[in-house]
């Protein structure tokens, strides 16, 4: 006999939710007894619109096996559209327990051929994407402590391997993952006081942005094997972190990858010299050499989900 459902009773908002990554998760989490808000503008990889709605066939997908969820369209990147996916939450099941923030699509260019108008899209889908549905929710659950009803509530943020260990053709996508970490850090932090814990992955899976551009890596395997980048070994951790189980972890990153979870440590000291008065540029350099020595060696450049 199987115990409790995980999230049973909890309302989860995933972004990008129509396919891919978010899609998986979105299953994983109403599989677990969460009513879910689908997320997805339906845009193509390069963020263009798409002629259908992806998020309307996952939440059909969801009620055809017995679960709950409603999908939402907006442009989770705009205030209007953020805080119409806070509410379409509050107004279908009247809570917001969990936010999934998974939205982004992928511009990719070495540097020197990079155009301002690709950064910008990059940066406003996965930074700004991240930010504003945080801010909106955040500010619900603030209210919520304020009035004595502190939740326990839950934020899941998507960084990548490019934002932790950068990733050649990347530059915008692996600027705005590094800043989702950030965001993360101050987010935990702040939000603590009202009941809310904010972490964030950093998957490796095949989606439509890395089967393109990682094709051998994220090739599937044959039928009787394991397929370490179905996105949907992913999701586990994802679930767990949205839920009340996961009490007590906040402010920070896991690396997913098929059936491996790690706790990324980021940026700590390492080798140091304090000399107790300026250095001279030579001093500087030969000092920074010495400590380089001593220092672990960066992990490698890749790309990631």
């Amino acid at each position: 006999m199987s115990g409790p459902l995980l999230c049973e009773g909890r309302v989860v908002i995933v972004t990008g939710a129509g396919r891919g990554l978010g899609r998986a998760h979105a299953l994983a989490y109403a599989a677990e007894g969460a009513r879910v808000v689908v997320n997805d503008l339906g845009v193509g990889l390069d963020g263009t619109p798409g002629p259908d709605s992806p998020a309307a066939r996952v939440v059909a997908e969801i009620r055809a096996a017995g679960g709950q969820a409603v999908a939402h369209g907006g442009d989770i990147a705009t205030t209007e559209g953020a805080a119409s996916l806070v509410r379409t939450a509050l107004e279908t099941y009247g809570r917001l327990d969990t936010l999934v923030n998974n939205a982004g699509f992928l511009r990719d260019r070495m540097l020197v051929n990079l155009d301002e108008d690709d950064w910008d899209a990059v940066l406003r889908v996965h930074l700004k994407g991240h930010f504003l549905p945080l801010k909106h929710a955040a500010a619900h659950w603030r209210a919520e402590a304020k009035d004595g009803r502190t939740p326990r509530a839950r934020v899941v943020n998507t960084s990548s391997g490019a934002g932790l260990l950068g990733s050649v053709g990347q530059g915008n996508y692996s600027a705005a993952k590094a800043g989702i970490i950030g965001l993360t850090l101050v987010a935990a932090a702040e939000l603590g006081r009202y009941g809310v814990q904010v972490n964030a992955i950093a998957p490796a899976a095949r989606t439509r942005m890395t089967e393109r551009a990682f094709a051998d890596t994220m090739a599937a395997p044959g039928a009787d094997s394991f397929d370490a980048m179905a996105p949907e070994n992913v999701s586990p951790l994802v679930v767990w972190l949205g839920a009340s189980a996961s009490s007590g972890v906040t402010g920070r990153v896991f690396e997913t990858e098929g059936g491996r979870i790690t706790v990324m440590e980021g940026w700590r000291p390492g080798p140091t010299a304090d000399k107790g008065a300026r250095w001279t540029p030579s001093e500087a350099g030969d000092t920074a050499l010495k400590l380089l020595a001593q220092a672990e060696v960066p992990g490698a450049v890749y790309g990631a989900g």
